[in-house]
């Protein structure tokens, strides 16, 4: 089943494949804690990092990503650390 996974993993746009990679660099691996970051940037409260001005595209992109992680008990971020060598 894992194959399965790296498959849907490696199909990922570069977009989805970074969102990924800063989760686990900046937010220890919390989907909860990037999305309240980006929801207070929006809001215009005090926010960790600026992620270019999609911040709406990147909130969708994080929930599917989330998504798939619950629905399948994964961690993406397994599947990457291959193209970070």
């Amino acid at each position: 089943m894992s194959s399965a996974h790296q498959k849907w993993s490696d199909a990922l746009p570069p977009e989805e494949q970074m969102l990924v990679r800063l989760r686990e660099e900046l937010y220890s691996g919390s989907w909860e804690r990037m999305l309240a970051d980006l929801k207070d940037r929006l809001k215009g409260r005090p926010y960790i990092f600026k992620l270019v001005n999609r911040i709406q595209d990147d909130i969708s992109r994080i929930e599917k990503l989330q998504d798939y992680e619950k629905k399948h008990n994964v961690n993406l971020a397994e599947f990457l650390k291959g193209d970070q060598a």
